[in-house]
């Protein structure tokens, strides 16, 4: 691969709020991320996939024909736009798109106009193997559509950054300074790695993501941003529980941060939902991990009577686009939502 990196070529990142060619997902099979429960989780998943196909096209990594069938059974019985649906025989260990899949960075005035980065992926610290399928991903798209692939050569997961589109990333040090990703690398070098590969200028840190998050905090469960100056960040309003300090601190953190032109973020505050337990477990519910696509906002909802009062939050951030709560009380269980298991592919 070329010896520049894609921000010397003049790559970058763009927002997930920026126009969409395609949403990526990788359709969920592992029963060890549900268990007990993945029968439970297709429909809902299908009704997400029928929302994204009303604006865009859905590229779906799928194990075999046998698994296509078995979607196109479900997506059919969700009424979702088949045509705008296309499966890719990539087999995959599991359903988390965000993480495994390609990031896209785009260049108008580039020969191409597209590149993916294929970062490592080490399903959050080896905490599931195996994971050698998911690694592949990004790559194996790059070769189906020829699209020049770069390799970093280190650990990095789609959900542990968020982007503004104007040269700023936000993340957590609880994840991307974790010992189980890069323990190589320092705070400074990781973030030149987030600099040459996302085509980035600043990376603003906070330090904790939720309870009960088996990532070590990404940032896609804490904070959101909504456009280049306003994010939404999360927080707990019951003093006693677990999330209430480490959520009150990364207020204060954002507070302080200042953007690239030297403004300070616009914060939006964005409740928690009632806390989610599974088998005596508690399960990183988030009104955070929605997902953006071309008409939707796509939000995760937890049979909580604060999904009204979230909804409405969200809704005033994106006046251009419908919000839709889906039910997310099951595919939870999996420890991840939308946000998860999607991925957007830009147009351009």
């Amino acid at each position: 691969m070329e010896s520049k990196t894609p921000n010397q070529l003049g790559y970058f990142f763009p927002p997930e709020w920026a126009l969409h060619e395609a949403t990526w997902l990788s359709w969920p099979h592992k029963e060890e991320s549900w268990p007990g429960k993945i029968d439970r989780i297709y429909p809902i998943y299908s009704q997400f996939v029928k929302l994204l196909t009303e604006s865009e096209k859905v590229r779906i990594n799928i194990n075999d024909e046998s698994k296509k069938a078995f979607a196109i059974d479900h997506l059919t019985k969700a009424g979702a736009n088949l045509s705008r649906v296309e499966f890719f025989l990539h087999p995959t260990n599991d359903a988390w798109c965000r993480d495994h899949g390609p990031a896209f960075l785009i260049n108008a005035n580039a020969e191409n106009k597209k590149v993916i980065i294929d970062w490592n992926y080490n399903a959050w610290g080896n905490k599931y193997p195996p994971y050698d399928l998911d690694d592949v991903i990004p790559t194996l798209i790059g070769n189906h559509f020829n699209l020049p692939v770069f390799h970093p050569g280190i650990v990095m997961e789609g959900g542990s950054v968020e982007f503004n589109g104007e040269g700023t990333i936000l993340t957590s040090k609880a994840c991307l300074l974790n010992g189980n990703r890069n323990p190589h690398l320092t705070q400074q070098q990781i973030e030149q790695y987030l600099f040459d590969f996302y085509g980035m200028e600043q990376v603003l840190w906070v330090n904790e993501g939720i309870v009960g998050d088996d990532t070590d905090g990404h940032i896609d469960d804490t904070v959101r941003f909504i456009n280049e100056d306003t994010v939404l960040s999360i927080v707990e309003t019951d003093v006693n529980d677990d999330n209430y300090k480490l959520l009150q601190d990364n207020l204060k953190e954002l507070r302080k941060m200042r953007l690239l032109n030297g403004k300070q973020l616009n914060i939006i505050e964005l409740p928690m939902p009632d806390a989610v337990f599974y088998d005596g477990m508690r399960l990183p519910a988030s009104y955070a991990n929605f997902y953006i696509s071309n008409k939707h906002v796509i939000v995760p909802t937890y049979r909580s009577k604060k999904d009204d009062v979230a909804l409405d939050i969200i809704a005033a951030c994106f006046p251009g686009r419908e919000v839709v709560g889906l039910d997310s009380t099951d595919i939870i269980w999996g420890l991840g939502s939308f946000h998860c298991l999607s991925q957007q592919e830009p147009a351009i």
